[in-house]
């Protein structure tokens, strides 16, 4: 089915959206509950370093989960509701979904795909020896001789060893605090009542194909094996979508910019929540808008983040966060928060051509931005500039009461 009209676009959008939990104020509850359902409905939390605001599995929770505070996602895994590992990156991960991790252990422990270039079993060896009489690590514990040396390559060879346990799944992390990660026996980590069995090609596909539509409403064949290397979990993943389209209980739909997207049988026809007045601000690593090429091809929003753009060659700022407003993406903030006196400095906000009143637009960014920077633990806001720029000091004046 190839999809034209504005009502229909409209329509996957807020599909699109509402699996996500980004059309209502608590899709999932409120507080530390409300984090535990939110990652198991999406299926991940990307862990990201970068600190300019709230870390980007914070910033993704709050999204979402009305009450949220970040030391929640460390209660979870101390609960043992999640576990840390790679899902296209380094992730927070439903506990439940544990044995979809156990393919790509096996690979790394087997070589068949490479963490780091050298293992020393040895030192491997020796820190698990010490993990297990000794109690939990954390690597900032491990007593080296190593020079230190500059760049994250360049890890200490403790360190190292550490992390190749936890990649084959020897360890996992038992807590962290910031960045700093405590290890422990896997088994000692693992509730005793999750599934260990390892899943075959036939059981992963079915469960990324399952988690991909749950989080997404409708995604592209691209999409649902995102970053995903393995050429045959590529393969298993289509051939099970061919099967469920013969079969009628997937549908595909064609958007104008040509790309296909698969989504349930009878989904666009489904009620989905309305459209409310609520900006929200989201993160360059929100699950909504990971997948760039989906995201120009559904909802017409050309972004990137440009932290890794050189600065002269960058149009929006550093790190410019996505406003999604009324079902559309509507602009982006290039901000910083500065901690130590508590004070969240918007650099620059860019708005895109869309027709919105302008007095609207102001009121929801206003309402948005004051629990925004209320998570950042700042007391007060300031705007330097707005584009177009004409809109500059009515922003500004609108913003005043907060600053």
């Amino acid at each position: 089915m190839e999809v034209k009209s504005k009502q229909d676009i409209v329509r996957l959008r807020r599909l699109a959206l509402a699996a996500q939990g980004l059309s209502q104020v608590k899709p999932y509850g409120t507080g530390l509950a409300g984090a535990r359902k939110a990652i198991e409905h999406l299926g991940y939390v990307q862990i990201d370093t970068i600190a300019v605001v709230e870390r980007a599995h914070h910033h993704v929770i709050h999204s979402r989960v009305p009450q949220f505070k970040p030391e929640m996602t460390n209660q979870l895994l101390l609960n043992g509701d999640i576990f840390e590992y790679w899902a296209h990156a380094a992730a927070f991960l439903p506990m439940a979904d544990f044995r979809f991790s156990l393919p790509y252990k096996q690979a790394i422990k087997s070589g068949q795909t490479q963490w780091y270039r050298e293992r020393d079993q040895k030192l491997m060896g020796e820190l698990l020896a010490r993990i297990r009489s000794d109690g939990p690590l954390r690597s900032r514990d491990i007593e080296t001789k190593a020079k230190k040396r500059a760049g994250w390559w360049d890890w200490k060879p403790a360190k190292k060893a550490l992390e190749q346990l936890y990649m084959e799944g020897d360890l996992m992390v038992s807590s962290r605090e910031g960045f700093q990660k405590t290890y422990d026996l896997t088994e000692r980590v693992l509730p005793s009542h999750v599934n260990t069995q390892m899943p075959d090609m036939a059981e992963f596909a079915a469960h990324l194909l399952d988690r991909q539509l749950r989080g997404h409403g409708l995604m592209s064949m691209k999409g649902l094996t995102y970053l995903r290397r393995s050429t045959d979990l590529r393969k298993a993943v289509k051939d099970l979508v061919q099967e469920k389209l013969a079969m009628g209980e997937l549908e595909q739909v064609k958007v104008s910019s040509g790309e296909v997207f698969v989504m349930d049988a009878g989904a666009l026809e489904r009620p989905v929540p309305r459209l409310n007045q609520r900006m929200l601000i989201l993160s360059p690593f929100d699950n909504a808008v990971i997948q760039r090429d989906r995201l120009k091809s559904l909802f017409d929003y050309d972004y990137q983040i440009e932290c890794y753009v050189p600065e002269a060659k960058r149009q929006f700022g550093y790190f410019c966060l996505p406003l999604l407003y009324r079902g559309a993406f509507v602009g982006r903030i290039d901000c910083k928060a500065h901690r130590s006196i508590r004070h969240l400095e918007v650099k620059a906000l860019h708005l895109e051509q869309h027709k919105i009143d302008e007095a609207q637009l102001i009121t929801a960014f206003v309402a948005a931005i004051l629990p925004f920077s209320q998570f950042q633990a700042c007391d007060s806001v300031s705007l330097t500039a707005a584009y177009p720029a004409h809109l500059t000091q009515r922003f500004q004046a609108a913003l005043k009461p907060l600053g």
